[in-house]
């Protein structure tokens, strides 16, 4: 337990939809040293909506502009729990104004933003982290362990996929706030297309990434983008590709297949949207595909000859009551907390500014790359080096 002497963080939680009102807002005021004073959205029949999940209401001011929130003496932080274009940029905008920021996956939807985002953080010093909870699995946590220790050899190749039917939320009514089914548009006028259909479905690919980066201990340096034709197939209602999928090269040599869809059928119970391998020169590792299927792993110098059953899960080893009643299977806890930490100087942030751009911006360099034909582009590194000093935007 903390010093019960430690200040709380004073947090306005901007973007009141689903994830920020019946997620975020619960997780954040169940954590010890965290007070919601602000909430923020510029559709105001959210704000009801996001009032009613809150223990505390009174004293809490509720804004439709970003930048009263900014203004606000009485916010320390910002929880960023936005789906837009400018997700980066308002990230960038909080820690330019002196706000520490945890912000919802993905971070940003341009280099240019990453880069702001970076910059911002090195010239404020203030905490910036990207709430991207899959990291935190058992699972996760036990193949690090391997890769760590060198029982699956060098690491040639990894897969990441995120295969979630979700169309669900691609027509929305901007004044009540109400979302339609693309089935349903046509009936419903005043719905507007939402961000999904401008965003890249692979820009998504963070929640993947950073599992697969966390167990190497590594970063893309190489990257190759392909889609499907837009629209979709499946409903030609939305204007966005079925599937988008990358090859990637990391530094130390690794390829990785990566791949995202939103709006092709696919089986999909909760847990299942991701799925990942990881295959070295002594040794393999993968998760279940299915709820009848398990994880599985094999090593070269057995004298097995199949890959066997493992328990892995996604519950990290020694979580709490605490933990295990948040979502995403008890992950959610953890990116909160570890944001509580860094913010009161507990403990720093193991995915730091630049190790949350090493996750983003590969998504975004290959969607540039299905831009330009499935050009093989190179990533940037975004920490300090002798072309670039902290606090300094990169030379064109």
């Amino acid at each position: 337990m903390m010093a019960k002497t430690m200040k709380d963080i004073q947090i306005a939680v901007v973007g009141l939809g689903s994830r920020g009102s019946l997620t975020w807002i619960p997780q954040i005021q169940n954590m010890e040293h965290c007070r919601i004073t602000a909430i923020c959205d510029p559709i105001e029949a959210l704000h009801c909506k996001a009032r009613a999940q809150l223990k505390h209401p009174d004293g809490v001011k509720a804004y439709t502009r970003y930048e009263d929130v900014l203004a606000d003496k009485n916010v320390d932080a910002v929880a960023l729990t936005v789906r837009c274009r400018k997700q980066g940029e308002l990230a960038a905008q909080a820690l330019e104004a002196g706000k520490h920021v945890n912000c919802e996956v993905p971070a940003a939807h341009s280099l240019e933003d990453c880069w702001r985002i970076v910059v911002a953080q090195e010239r404020s010093g203030k905490v910036y982290h990207l709430a991207e909870q899959l990291r935190f699995a058992g699972y996760v946590q036990a193949w690090r362990k391997l890769v760590a220790d060198g029982a699956l050899g060098k690491i040639t190749y990894a897969e990441g996929q995120y295969l979630h039917y979700f169309v669900v939320k691609c027509f929305q009514n901007f004044s009540t706030g109400q979302f339609y089914h693309p089935d349903e548009a046509a009936s419903h006028p005043e719905a507007i297309k939402t961000w999904l259909h401008e965003m890249p479905p692979i820009h998504y690919l963070p929640h993947d990434l950073s599992p697969l980066l966390t167990v190497l201990d590594d970063r893309v340096v190489e990257v190759v983008g392909m889609s499907t034709d837009s629209p979709s197939a499946a409903h030609p209602q939305l204007d966005w590709p079925d599937m988008q999928a990358s090859l990637m090269k990391t530094a130390k040599g690794t390829l990785m297949r990566m791949m995202v869809s939103f709006s092709q059928p696919h089986p999909d119970p909760e847990g299942y949207y991701h799925w990942q391998q990881i295959i070295g020169t002594r040794g393999c590792v993968e998760l279940g595909r299915s709820r009848k299927d398990t994880p599985r792993l094999w090593f070269a110098d057995s004298s097995v000859k199949d890959k066997v059953e493992a328990n892995w899960s996604w519950e990290p080893e020694g979580a709490t009551p605490e933990a295990r009643a948040s979502g995403h299977g008890g992950l959610d806890y953890y990116v909160h907390a570890v944001f509580r930490d860094a913010v009161l100087g507990v403990k720093p942030l193991e995915l730091d500014v630049y190790r949350a751009m090493d996750i983003t911006a590969p998504s975004i360099v290959a969607a540039d790359s299905i831009a330009q034909g499935g050009a093989k582009l190179t990533m940037p590194d975004f920490r300090p080096n002798a072309q670039r000093a902290a606090g300094q935007m990169p030379r064109n």
